[in-house]
């Protein structure tokens, strides 16, 4: 049950949308156990964003949330990874990019709770 979400200053096309949610889907797997086949994305883009008081430069934030315990392995992966994606899709540079994570004990879906 993990849920990425993702807040940029970037305005987003249809095409970038679905690659950086496609490259979630598979960076979702840095934590045992997690894939795209429970994940839910959002992304919010052309939000209003200031990094150190400035907002000339395109940023990020993202946050992943998990059913169960984030583990410090899975975490550094991820972050690397959400930097890539970021870098690579929307020209972001990782200085720019804060990661977020978050993990519950109960998660609910469908009337009942994991």
């Amino acid at each position: 049950m993990p849920y990425i979400n993702l807040k940029t200053t970037k305005t987003l096309t249809p095409e970038n949308c679905d690659k950086i949610k496609t490259a979630f889907g598979k960076a979702i797997e840095c934590f045992p156990g997690k894939t795209e086949a429970w994940l839910m994305v959002g992304i919010e883009d052309g939000v209003k964003l200031w990094f150190k008081g400035d907002d000339s430069k395109d940023t990020a934030i993202v946050d992943v949330e998990l059913l169960g315990s984030v583990s410090k392995d899975g975490s550094e992966k991820m972050t690397v990874e959400v930097c890539n994606i970021l870098q690579n899709e929307l020209g972001i540079s990782p200085d720019r990019i804060y990661v977020k994570y978050k993990d519950y004990a109960d998660w609910g879906w469908n009337n009942m709770n994991f």
